[in-house]
């Protein structure tokens, strides 16, 4: 018989936080940054680094499973202070800006749209948002997330290229306008 499982001890917790937080910002702002690196900054030991994350995909996962999370969250709050549409577009701006960032969440959905496939949560955020839109006429009835979301790829790139933020700016324009009621 099993023994049930314990809780991360909150030190342990803690420096798993402090990991991911250090990783995210120095993925940022050198992708290739070695795990030693990212360990030493975030003033952990090799060790507990590779306890939490056996290997850099597992850190890299951890980063953009928080990333989606936080987008994921970002919908609904958008809702409580702006209309519809409006959501919509600061939504896709983040995740925009993200992708031209070199940050996970856009990485992340490009990468399961690449595969054929989106994250659960993430297409729920953006249903959430278009669900608003559709109970308020704002937006189309036939619009569906998960084409929506294959849509929005084009924020950040395109031809496997990264898009600039006024290109950007200009296709969302034409992604809210399209989603718009008639």
């Amino acid at each position: 018989m099993r023994s049930p499982r314990r809780a991360p001890r909150s030190d342990a917790q803690e420096n798993r936080a402090r990991i991911i937080e250090t990783a995210r910002a120095a993925f940022t702002a050198e992708p290739a940054v070695s795990l030693q690196a990212i360990a030493k900054a975030a003033g952990v030991g090799q060790g507990t680094m590779y306890r939490h994350f056996p290997h850099r995909e597992a850190l890299l996962l951890a980063v953009y499973e928080e990333e989606l999370d936080a987008l994921v969250a970002r919908a609904a709050r958008l809702l409580d202070e702006h209309g519809p549409l409006e959501a919509l577009r600061l939504w896709f701006e983040q995740v925009a800006a993200d992708g031209r960032s070199t940050r996970g969440a856009a990485q992340a959905v490009d990468a399961a749209t690449r595969a054929g496939r989106h994250h659960p949560p993430v297409v729920a955020a953006l249903d959430l948002l278009l669900q608003a839109g559709k109970e308020a006429r704002q937006v189309r009835p036939d619009a569906e997330a998960d084409e929506i979301l294959l849509l929005g790829t084009c924020l950040w790139r395109a031809d496997g290229g990264p898009v600039g933020p006024d290109r950007s700016r200009r296709l969302l324009t034409v992604i809210i306008d399209g989603l718009r009621a008639p």
